[in-house]
């Protein structure tokens, strides 16, 4: 399912026109200025009960190898967004539920 789509799902699932569900979706997933992001720049967790979490994850420095030359390079220290599915999405996915 992409954007769209999803836009479309909501909009017919809450009777929202679908103008009013795109602002809906963007304004919890837009890279630039969404909640969720907002919110996992701001240093806090986005915890959404029996769906999941969304934080942020510190990596360190490492090395590495750049795979075209072979070189080993040094990979600097990164935060990466991260999400942890809960139990009610990880029950709803199964066969048979």
């Amino acid at each position: 399912m992409n954007k769209t789509e999803l836009v479309d799902k909501l909009a017919e699932v809450t009777s929202l026109s679908k103008a009013d569900a795109g602002r809906a979706v963007d304004a919890l997933f837009d890279v630039d200025g969404g909640i969720i992001v907002g919110a996992l720049k701001a240093g806090a967790k986005v915890q959404i009960t029996g769906f999941g979490t969304f934080e942020t994850r510190k990596r360190g420095p490492r090395m590495g190898r750049n795979p075209r030359t072979g070189d080993r390079i040094q990979i600097p220290a990164s935060v990466t967004p991260a999400f942890r599915p809960g139990k009610g999405l990880k029950d709803g996915v199964k066969p048979g539920y």
